[in-house]
């Protein structure tokens, strides 16, 4: 009956529903159509007197005429894991797991809300208030899902630059922070950006052509002067909360993983909010890293190139994640490396931030599963499908794929483990109580192109307190999409090849990256 009472509780929160080794300044190409929405391939060399003073731009390195241009050098930055906060005020594994498949729900509906809407399924209270804004909408809402990042990136925004915790997460697209005046702001570690104390902060106007790549406000101010009135955005998040501001244009500063190094990029698109609500945490903002065009990741393409790649460590490991933008050629040159191709959302709909792929089915103990094929479709609504998620923790897959998942492991689990009947959120858990290293059976996703993805038990295992060991795996309403969570991504280099459309993955100790 605690078993169901918790089930319960679990549905009820899903309907309630973070740069390489020389400091630069990049600047962005006035050219381009939408300015800001690329960078072009040019450096400026700075000056770095550190991390809370000016940076002093050297002269302007220019390309020689005729040459084609030239990615930079990758960039290779630290990322931080909420796990170590847990730990410094005293929060167990247990807890810490629980509240993070306890915002893992609320996230999941989101992303599902959303890509219902980008599908067709949009009521009058919840769709924006122009069309053509939706794609936007809804896959920074999804992205956000009220403090389900769990990885963060120190960023220092603004001339001189200031510190800044940002959750890195490749289920959104735009970056945005909430700023002073704050009008209504959730709680954050350290103070808000304030754009006046900034000499690099520039407003995008209302005339802007990227002005139209964000909702307004529901009572939108009139645009009457174009080219100097303010670009006001509004994002509606499942649960009720809310980011409203001003779209504007700022210098980014990220510490690199070489000592005292820094790289600054100039005319970073992002939200400056005002008016904030949500469970973030303590993190400032997001980084969005989604396919969109106002992703961080997005905006970086046109100086490292259309990949980046990230290596997240053990949840609540003392090491540190590194998140690399450009080729890594340590990665490439893997000799286990493995791609399967990005899958594309239902035709017709507009949940194109998300990174879907194809799966085709679920091995557990070296064999297949009987899950029918059409669990991994993505409906003509933009339900179902499969998305990799750095925001989401654990792993959940639609609910008749997990039930024959569970059952599997149970059936296949040996006997010398006691089950643990009733235990909260998860299962099947088991008493491992003196057992070094428990023995289950393997796990692994084979995708419709013929790529497996083999994970070691620490990746679909979590050793709790008190010699308790539970399945990292649980499972979404048949209407939702299956999500490969950052937990079971941990100690794999991942990589988001958007050249060659496709996703890149190998087993590697993350904290020797």
């Amino acid at each position: 009956m605690a078993q169901l009472a918790m089930r319960s509780l679990l549905l009820f929160l899903l309907l309630l529903s973070p740069f390489v080794v020389s400091a630069g300044v990049v600047k962005l190409n006035s050219s381009s159509p939408l300015f800001g929405i690329e960078l072009p391939p040019f450096n400026t060399a700075v000056a770095d007197t550190g991390c809370d003073s000016k940076l002093v731009a050297a002269e302007e390195v220019e390309d020689e005429p005729k040459q084609p241009a030239r990615m930079s050098p990758s960039l290779k930055l630290y990322m931080s894991h909420r796990a170590a906060a847990d730990a410094a005020v005293g929060r167990t594994r247990k807890d810490s797991f629980l509240e993070s498949a306890k915002k893992d729900a609320v996230r999941i509906e989101t992303i599902h809300r959303r890509a219902a809407l980008a599908g067709g399924d949009r009521s009058p209270a919840s769709s924006p208030r122009r069309a053509l804004l939706e794609r936007l909408v809804a896959t920074v809402e999804s992205g956000v899902a009220v403090g389900s990042g769990e990885h963060l990136m120190e960023v220092y925004v603004g001339t001189p630059p200031r510190r800044f915790p940002m959750i890195m997460d490749t289920g959104s697209d735009l970056n945005w922070l909430q700023c002073a005046p704050c009008r209504a702001c959730f709680e954050q570690r350290g103070p808000v950006f304030d754009p006046a104390a900034s000499s690099s902060y520039r407003n995008v106007t209302c005339g802007d052509q990227r002005c139209g790549l964000v909702a307004p406000p529901e009572a939108p101010r009139a645009c009457r002067r174009p080219g100097k009135d303010p670009c006001p955005y509004y994002y509606w998040y499942g649960d009720q909360s809310n980011t409203t501001g001003d779209l504007a244009l700022e210098s980014f500063t990220v510490n690199l993983t070489a000592p005292g190094v820094s790289r600054r990029v100039d005319g970073v698109v992002f939200g400056c909010g005002h008016w904030n609500r949500g469970l973030f945490h303590g993190a400032a903002g997001l980084l969005g890293l989604g396919r969109g065009p106002l992703s961080f990741a997005s905006q970086l393409r046109a100086v490292y190139g259309h990949a980046f790649s990230y290596c997240l460590v053990d949840h609540g490991s003392d090491a540190t994640s590194k998140i690399v933008f450009g080729e890594d050629t340590a990665l490439l040159a893997h000799p286990q490396l493995s791609y399967t191709a990005f899958a594309p959302p239902a035709a017709g709909t507009s949940a194109d931030t998300f990174y879907y792929v194809k799966l085709k089915g679920v091995l557990v103990g070296g064999e297949t599963l009987n899950i029918t094929s059409d669990t991994w479709d993505v409906a003509k609504d933009g339900s179902g499908g499969t998305i990799i998620d750095s925001g989401t923790t654990l792993s959940y897959f639609a609910q008749p794929a997990y039930q024959v998942i569970r059952q599997a492991f149970i059936d296949r689990m040996s006997k010398v483990y006691p089950l643990i009947p009733d235990f909260p959120v998860l299962s099947p858990c088991y008493n491992v109580s003196g057992v070094e290293r428990p023995e289950v059976p393997e796990f692994s996703l084979l995708f419709a192109d013929g790529a497996v993805w083999d994970f070691q038990a620490e990746n679909y295992f979590i050793q709790l307190p008190d010699g308790i060991m539970c399945l990292a795996v649980l499972g979404t309403p048949r209407s939702a999409m299956s999500i490969i969570g950052n937990f079971q991504q941990q100690n794999f280099h991942v990589l988001y090849d958007l050249q060659n459309n496709r996703l890149g993955f190998a087993p590697r100790r993350c904290a020797e990256v």
